[in-house]
C-alpha cells in the first residue's frame, strides 16, 4: 500500500470568507466599464500627443494603440502594490494568484490578453455563473482570482 498525501488547498486562505466573493461579478462589470473609460482616455491622449509630435504623420498608423495601452495598463496596475486597476480599486476589488500571492506583471498582462480574446466569443463569460468562486475562464487560464478587499 502506498502512502498518499492529501492534496493542498488551491487557496491558502481557504475557505474564503463569504464576503470575499460577495457581488464580485457586478463589481467586476462596473470596474470594467471604468477601466475601459480610463484606457480610452489614455489611448486618445497618447494618440493625439504622438500625432502632434510627429506633425500628423503617425495619425494613420496609431489606431491600434488601444491594445498596447490596455496591455500595459492592466499589467502594470494589477502587478503593482495595490493589486488592482483603478476601476477595480474603485469597486473595492483586488486580483491575486490562486495561491494568494501578488500577481506578477507577466500573469497580469496574459490575463488582459486572454480577457480581450474572450470578447471574440462572449458566451465564455457565462462560465463564471457555473464557477463556485465566480472566476471566468480567462481567470482560470491565467491562474488568478478576483476578490473583494477584506
Amino acid at each position: 500500500m502506498t502512502h498518499m498525501t492529501p492534496p493542498t488547498a488551491v487557496y491558502p486562505l481557504a475557505p474564503l470568507p463569504a464576503s470575499a466573493l460577495d457581488s464580485v461579478r457586478r463589481r467586476r462589470i462596473t470596474a470594467l466599464m471604468l477601466d475601459l473609460m480610463f484606457v480610452t482616455v489614455l489611448s486618445v491622449g497618447l494618440w493625439a500627443l504622438l500625432g502632434l509630435l510627429s506633425f500628423g504623420l503617425l495619425w494613420f498608423i496609431l489606431p491600434p494603440l488601444f491594445p498596447f495601452v490596455a496591455f500595459f495598463y492592466n499589467g502594470l496596475t494589477v502587478s503593482g502594490w495595490r493589486m488592482a486597476t483603478p476601476g477595480m480599486r474603485a469597486m473595492d476589488l483586488e486580483m491575486r494568484l490562486v495561491s494568494g500571492d501578488r500577481v506578477p506583471f507577466l500573469y497580469a498582462a496574459v490575463h488582459a490578453v486572454l480577457f480581450y480574446l474572450c470578447w471574440s466569443f462572449p458566451p465564455i463569460f457565462l462560465f463564471s455563473l457555473l464557477s463556485a468562486d465566480k472566476r471566468c475562464l480567462h481567470d482560470m487560464l491565467a491562474g488568478v482570482i478576483v476578490l473583494r478587499r477584506v
